[in-house]
């Protein structure tokens, strides 16, 4: 069948990359040139890994570091107040955490929709082409030039800020301001191993390809510094969390530049050589924490969200870091749910296989947007409105091993095919 996909970020291409090998004629039209892709790290799940090591990703050419360590510390005086470091990940969950460069991950997603390996024919990428307007029932887009697409299946994959959401809910939405924000920005790992004072806190994490996850906060007031590696271990990514009182219209972007005085004026205390980290820092970009409520629908007609359009999510620096994967997620599960159906299907099937893709998808993105609200060590504070969202019978998770399971331990891929079985088999009877 013929699909459309609006977005070429981490959504829309796993979704083409999903749809192509079931054998898929699929387009991505993308707003942006895709030649200024934000850069910032991102963490790789379990959950996300595994599917993408099945689909050829090569997680060493991407410069992924292993997730291997994980280390609280005082941000005023850097003394370790615990210290965990991880097992390897695929026996257990069928995959390995990693820690990227976003743009990294974004390349390589790319390489994999559009290029010529089999199975299926690749991926047509069309660039600077902006969807101003939608016909969900009869499957057309339109363009900012005025040309209309068709398609059998149309995937709104344009983010928090794309107009796909409204489309299927009739509506805008609003997000809520949490009172809370974050620093971001890269700086090279050189850079700080160059200097004598900084260079034993990296010591160790080079010496090995495997990352360090360090969590260097307040007990008072909650800010923290959550700094891990990416990029082979040449980068070091930082996200500075600090409460924020600003009232005026925000969006959850990455296009509000930040000063390094900005960042000294939140963490002014922490100890001397994090404040010579920040004094390095460039690009540095400010983004306030907004939070969505989980929304009750995912599709209306031939349109369905992914990603962000659906249920974006805080950052890692709450410490689920599934923003990512459950994109992935969702890209796969429409792969899988959308195998075997005929060329041309009718609005009806497709409907059919929303409902499934609903089914599989959206209790999980709900529970997790709003688990996304809070820290593990503050699932109390969520704990009520996310159980409307757990699966029958189980319970919110409440340990960093309950929250691994939970979040680590879901195969999508399985879990689709289990529910495409039951409708295929119930259409047979």
């Amino acid at each position: 069948m013929k699909v459309i996909i609006v977005g070429a970020g981490i959504g829309g291409l796993t979704a083409g990359i999903a749809l192509r090998r079931k054998g898929h004629d699929v387009q991505i039209f993308e707003r942006s040139s895709l030649l200024s892709e934000v850069g910032a790290a991102i963490n790789v799940c379990p959950n996300a890994s595994q599917i993408l090591s099945q689909w050829g990703f090569d997680f060493e050419r991407s410069g992924m570091v292993s997730a291997r360590n994980h280390m609280k510390a005082s941000g005023r005086t850097l003394d370790v107040e615990s210290s965990v470091t991880y097992p390897d990940f695929t026996p257990i969950y069928g995959g390995p955490w990693l820690l990227a460069h976003r743009v990294d991950l974004h390349n390589e997603l790319r390489r994999v929709a559009t290029g010529t390996e089999k199975p299926g024919k690749p991926v047509e990428l069309t660039l600077r082409a902006e969807v101003v307007d939608y016909d969900v029932e009869n499957g057309y887009i339109t363009l900012g030039d005025g040309s209309t697409h068709h398609a059998d299946l149309i995937v709104g994959a344009d983010g928090v800020h794309g107009d796909a959401v409204r489309h299927v809910l009739g509506h805008s939405l609003s997000s809520i301001a949490t009172g809370w924000a974050v620093f971001r920005w890269l700086t090279p790992s050189n850079e700080l191993t160059g200097d004598p004072e900084i260079a034993p806190l990296l010591e160790d994490a080079l010496s090995v390809r495997d990352g360090m996850t360090r969590f260097l906060a307040t007990d008072e007031d909650m800010r923290r510094i959550v700094w891990y590696p990416c990029a082979d271990n040449t980068l070091q990514n930082f996200v500075a969390v600090h409460q924020d009182r600003r009232t005026d219209d925000e969006r959850e972007d990455w296009d509000r530049s930040a000063s390094v005085e900005d960042v000294i004026s939140q963490y002014s205390d922490f100890h001397p050589n994090i404040i010579k980290i920040i004094r390095k820092a460039t690009n540095i970009k400010r983004w306030p924490l907004l939070y969505r409520e989980p929304i009750k629908t995912l599709s209306k007609g031939r349109l369905v969200l992914i990603g962000d359009a659906a249920h974006p999510m805080l950052p890692p620096s709450t410490d689920q870091g599934q923003g990512g994967a459950q994109a992935i997620e969702d890209g796969a599960a429409l792969g899988e749910i959308f195998t075997d159906i005929a060329d041309n299907p009718s609005l009806d099937e497709i409907r059919a296989r929303l409902a499934i893709f609903e089914q599989v998808r959206l209790r999980r993105v709900s529970a997790m947007q709003v688990l996304s609200d809070a820290g593990q060590d503050r699932v109390f504070e969520v704990r009520e409105r996310a159980k409307q969202y757990m699966p029958p019978g189980v319970e919110v998770p409440s340990s960093m091993k309950e929250f691994r399971d939970h979040n680590f331990g879901y195969d999508v891929l399985e879990d689709s095919r289990r529910h495409l079985r039951e409708y295929l088999d119930g259409v047979k009877n």
